[in-house]
């Protein structure tokens, strides 16, 4: 009996482990001050804001699952410029430039070829992808002060719908 245990726990965990395979992690940039923040929320992402601090750093940062916004990152004042994904469409890209202690420019590239571009082309050059065919943006995490995003980093994997077949 302990022996149909073990064989049956080795195939339990045999299924979930190759899940493993098809996340992968987007160092964060930045020199990182404040506190630390995550977008991480149930469902896919199907959109994005972004608040820009005028012709400077990026201020805030929301991102949409399926129908729920997440709460805004560091501080949502002013006018957000925002992009909301077609079916089937999710973030493949996340680049921009970081300097002084600030993100200044965020550009998210979507699988059918969009873009949204916020900020100022100012500073050292990121460019975040998934490193896994198939897989887009979870979520976002890094830090921010109160007054601006310090750092950013992405998360990546493949997207599975409740019946664990990929979307």
């Amino acid at each position: 009996m302990l022996h149909l245990i073990l064989v049956l726990s080795g195939v339990t965990v045999g299924m979930a482990m190759p899940l493993l395979d098809y996340y992968s992690y987007s160092t964060a940039v930045g020199d990182g001050s404040g506190t630390e923040y995550s977008t991480a929320y149930d469902g896919r992402v199907t959109g994005i804001r972004v608040w820009e601090h005028s012709n400077a750093y990026i201020r805030g940062i929301q991102l949409r699952y399926d129908g729920n916004w997440t709460t805004p990152v560091c501080t949502s004042n002013g006018n957000p410029l925002e992009m909301s994904f077609r079916d089937n469409e999710s973030i493949i890209q996340v680049s921009g430039k970081h300097y002084s202690g600030y993100i200044y420019e965020l550009m998210f590239v979507t699988s059918r070829g969009r873009s949204l571009k916020v900020g100022q082309p100012y500073g050292n050059s990121f460019n975040f992808y998934p490193t896994n065919d198939g897989s887009e943006l979870r979520f976002l995490s890094g830090r921010q002060n109160g007054n601006g995003i310090t750092s950013i980093g992405a998360h990546w994997a493949v997207y599975y719908t409740g019946d664990n077949s990929a979307a």
